[in-house]
């Protein structure tokens, strides 16, 4: 392996899967990844997600493959209830027992407390990032001035306006309850204030049909859908908000706080190792409405405060998560193991 590699040497195999639990379409895909095993004959698995994790390191096992690495992107039980809790966590117990080495991008602490392995066998990615951001290329608000101007004139809004936004699914778990109910407040108390979402509506984990009401009825609610590349539309908005109940390692903050952006989002693992508070955004109590509309207010009415949290929001990403020191690091680890 070499960080400098170029696309030409990386090969690609799909192996289809569903994200939720389908024990028919699961087999499927363990056996065609035992094949791809079989016929690559890896020295390192590395698999990721819960559905991935646990089938690749399984497959990985059964293909006598030597490293077995799941990387922990989010603990999705941590929010869950009943039996569904119970097997999502045993599901990543069994991952976990499965793999040699564990990468986290969640606070090495909660898997401990959970008791999903031994000390020993995990590792904190470096600054819990998956792969860091481009800021030069990509995620550099001084490349996309026009950009702003076209986003917001396609969505009738206007350039001294104040946007919200919001990119990732549309789900109960992003908090998206307590984002209209604090969008409520703050539609009331300013007139030039409007919320941009970038994101699809999900079967799983729906969100309430009135919720669901609100955001299509509101004209200064602007719904983009799924979008493969949100790049553009960081650069419309003014304020970042992720009211999460859970995360990973939340990658849109990041990019958000790349783009200059103030964030807004709760204090739970993950979203608090991704900023900090009172310097780069605020972190407020996940479900509290009022905190939220207030943090959110906060930043609508102080230019001042949004413009200083927002540039030391991309010199922190400039400074600690820069893709390739992340690369270096995966690539050390990989040589080491």
């Amino acid at each position: 392996l070499s960080s400098s590699s170029a696309a030409s040497d990386v090969y690609k195999r799909q192996v289809p899967m569903k994200r939720n639990i389908s024990p028919l379409h699961d087999l499927i895909a363990f056996i065609r990844i035992f094949i791809i095993l079989i016929k690559v004959r890896p020295h390192i698995v590395h698999a990721r997600t819960p559905k991935g994790g646990m089938l690749g390191t399984v497959a990985a096992i059964v293909a006598r493959v030597p490293i077995r690495i799941y990387h922990i992107y989010g603990l999705r039980f941590t929010t869950m209830k009943g039996w569904r809790r119970n097997i999502v966590y045993l599901a990543e117990k069994f991952t976990s027992f499965c793999a040699t080495n564990i990468y986290s991008c969640v606070s090495t602490k909660i898997c401990l407390e959970f008791k999903l392995c031994p000390e020993k066998k995990l590792t904190n990615s470096l600054n819990g990032s998956v792969n860091g951001v481009n800021t030069i290329e990509k995620f550099n608000p001084e490349k996309l001035h026009s950009e702003r101007k076209t986003i917001r004139k396609d969505n009738n809004i206007s350039e001294n306006a104040i946007v919200v936004g919001f990119v990732g699914r549309i789900v109960k778990d992003k908090g998206f309850i307590e984002l209209v109910e604090a969008w409520d407040i703050l539609r009331n108390k300013l007139s030039n204030i409007h919320l941009l979402v970038v994101g699809p509506y999900e079967s799983e984990d729906p969100i309430k049909s009135e919720v669901k009401r609100v955001l299509e009825s509101d004209s200064r609610i602007h719904l983009m859908g799924l979008v493969l590349d949100p790049t553009s539309y960081y650069s419309a908005m003014d304020i970042y908000v992720l009211p999460s109940y859970r995360e990973g390692f939340p990658t849109t903050i990041l990019e958000a706080a790349a783009m200059r952006l103030p964030v807004v989002a709760t204090r739970i693992p993950g979203c608090m190792e991704a900023m900090v508070d009172g310097e780069t955004g605020t972190l407020v109590d996940a479900r509290n409405v009022v905190h939220l509309a207030d943090a959110l207010l906060s930043y609508c009415e102080n230019e001042d405060l949004r413009i200083n949290h927002g540039n030391n929001g991309r010199d922190r990403v400039l400074s600690d998560f820069q893709p390739e020191a992340i690369w270096e690091f995966m690539l050390e680890e990989y040589n080491t193991l």
